[in-house]
């Protein structure tokens, strides 16, 4: 019999990616979330979880419908990305996704606090706000500057107490606001519109979560070359090989294409 949550077999190690728009549209534009489908192929299952405009307090109202604690099968990693949306300045209307920074922290803290409890082996990454380009944001939006609500220092104040709170939580963190400013262009290679993450700014994040999963001390390890793929054994259905006797497994070609990630995490 299968066990409640398991909608296809065999069960395969569950990734989910829980977050507002960054990760809502992580398989768009050769996201992020699409490169880890791609890399997991066959090993564990991308699930996604995004919810684009939210913030940190919509988050806590479905958390435990997410993440249900009486699951029969608990994920085995979550990468959690809450903070742009909260760092947008405040509406006079008191509309609108600004959480204060404090609320923020709590926030994220319950957040953690609850996926911690989901399971023993369920490890959890969370992502820091990226930053911004304020000038491609009033572009796509023909806004002028002194109208943006989405400041870059904003975002770099959310980022800080993000990772602040995961040192004290022993959380695993990766610091995006730094990570995607790495490269001199990135205020006009890195997203699609200013917020949202173009296929050049999603390679950061990919190097960065692959950068934390190959140095991880966790049993087991969820590198994905650490994985085994899905029934991989040789079968004399596969591919004939050169010499014609023999045939060739290609249960892991993506193997060599893939390579290129994990010499960016070094």
């Amino acid at each position: 019999m299968r066990e409640r949550g398991e909608m296809v077999g065999p069960l395969r190690p569950q990734f989910v990616l829980f977050g507002s728009s960054i990760v809502q549209q992580s398989f768009s534009n050769e996201g992020w979330g699409a490169i880890l489908a791609d890399l997991y192929a066959r090993k564990a299952d991308i699930l996604l979880r995004g919810y684009s405009g939210w913030n940190s307090r919509r988050a806590l109202q479905v958390l435990d419908q997410v993440f249900p604690k009486d699951a029969a099968i608990q994920p085995s990693l979550v990468i959690v990305y809450f903070g742009g949306n909260d760092s947008v300045l405040p509406h006079p209307s008191g509309l609108g996704p600004h959480v204060p920074l404090p609320e923020y922290i709590e926030n994220m803290r319950k957040i953690a606090l609850h996926l911690k409890s989901l399971s023993e082996k369920t490890r959890i990454i969370f992502l820091s706000a990226p930053p911004v380009s304020e000038e491609q944001i009033c572009e796509t939006f023909s806004l002028k500057l002194g109208e943006l609500r989405r400041k870059n220092e904003s975002c770099r104040i959310y980022s800080e107490a993000c990772l602040e709170l995961c040192r004290e939580m022993d959380i695993k963190a990766i610091d995006l606001w730094s990570a995607i400013q790495k490269r001199d262009d990135w205020l006009t290679a890195s997203f699609t519109d200013g917020i949202h993450l173009s296929s050049e700014g999603s390679k950061p994040v990919v190097k960065e979560i692959m950068k934390v999963l190959s140095e991880a001390d966790w049993e087991p390890s969820l590198h994905w070359k650490s994985l085994p793929a899905e029934f991989a054994e040789d079968s004399p259905y596969d591919p004939v090989g050169p010499d014609g006797k023999t045939t060739m497994n290609v249960s892991d070609t993506s193997f060599y294409g893939n390579m290129q990630w994990e010499l960016e995490a070094k």
